[in-house]
């Protein structure tokens, strides 16, 4: 579930004032919960984030075997270096850490591995996600994340009655 600060619930109360189907829905539990199920619904039209969470055990999937048996011993240690320190986690959202793999998977020698990390590292977002996202959101472009995770009918009840 969001928490949002209440800052954030403003600007989504906003958001959803300016939307007139959703506006028009009572200001009731009923209303609510059609509304929070608008906004954890994908964004429509696709609109595409950094995941902020990939476990090492995926990353490690999408790593094409030939390519790692080619990597030098530096870039071996680099790589077991990153799965020590990471907690199990990678953050694609930090440009540093996908740069990180773009680099140990450069050249001739990453042309399997790179896309396929690529691919990894985004989804779409929800329309939640979204409306606080920063960034262009195309495929080719994907924005960072500043709210994750779903909204639920009472928050959205309790900002709907903010002044």
């Amino acid at each position: 579930m969001a928490l949002l600060t209440p800052a954030q619930a403003l600007v989504l109360k906003a958001d959803i004032e300016a939307d007139g189907v959703l506006n028009a829905l009572p200001k009731n539990s009923t209303g609510a919960f059609h509304i929070a199920i608008a906004y954890n619904l994908l964004a429509s039209p696709d609109f595409t984030v950094w995941k902020t969470s990939v476990p090492i055990v995926e990353v490690g999937q999408k790593i094409d075997g030939s390519e790692l048996a080619n990597k030098t011993t530096a870039d071996n240690t680099r790589l077991q270096t990153i799965v020590q320190l990471s907690g199990g986690f990678i953050n694609p959202s930090l440009s540093d850490q996908r740069m990180f793999f773009d680099d140990v998977f450069s050249g001739a020698g990453g042309n399997i591995t790179r896309p396929k990390l690529l691919a990894l590292w985004k989804r779409l977002s929800t329309r939640l996600e979204k409306v606080f996202a920063t960034g262009t959101g195309s495929d080719a472009s994907p924005a960072t994340m500043v709210i994750e995770g779903s909204i639920g009918a009472n928050e959205i009840e309790a900002l709907r009655n903010l002044p």
